[in-house]
């Protein structure tokens, strides 16, 4: 298994990043830049959860630098603060990276359904997330649970209906 080469913004060859700064604006913008990052990487790379003291970000070794488990945890629960994260485990040892919040994923859904000649039509939540008609398009590959969800706001918007199939992958949505 290998990982598509992942092209990091210049900042992270920057030794600051890797110490959370103490003056609350720099470290604002040192936040966002993070969200930034550990939601760029994790989207291209189509990785939907993240290990919390085990990525790949935390360490630049062409500059010797790394954010130290303090600064990581800081880091990771402005993430979850943000929307793009969600724990899974008590002990805070793992999130479930959102590569889109439920509500930007259910604006897009329907802007795909609308695109796609898919309003009026039923399709089921496989061909949503990995059938020919889904490629390319933001929630290619999302979460399962994401996808619900996000269906469930434009349900409750009615903009669509959710059937149950046989099967969750047989269950169906029907765009209005």
């Amino acid at each position: 298994f290998c990982m598509p080469p992942f092209d990091y913004p210049e900042y992270f060859s920057f030794p600051p990043f890797f110490t959370l700064q103490p003056n609350a604006n720099t470290r604002d913008k040192q936040l966002s830049l993070w969200r930034d990052l550990i939601l760029r990487y994790h989207t291209v790379n189509k990785i939907k959860v993240m290990a919390v003291y085990d990525c790949v970000l935390w360490n630049n070794k062409d500059i010797e630098r790394e954010l130290d488990r303090d600064d990581i945890m800081t880091v990771v629960e402005d993430f979850v603060k943000s929307g793009h994260g969600e724990w899974e485990d008590s002990a805070k040892t793992r999130i479930k990276v959102l590569w889109k919040k439920p509500e930007e994923l259910a604006s897009d859904l329907y802007l795909w359904a609308e695109r796609n000649g898919f309003v009026g039509q039923v399709c089921t939540l496989y061909e949503l997330s990995a059938g020919e008609d889904a490629e390319g398009a933001s929630f290619e590959g999302a979460d399962d649970e994401l996808i619900r969800r996000a269906l469930k706001i434009l349900e409750d918007q009615g903009q669509c209906a959710i059937f149950k199939g046989d099967t969750s992958e047989e269950d169906g949505v029907k765009f209005f």
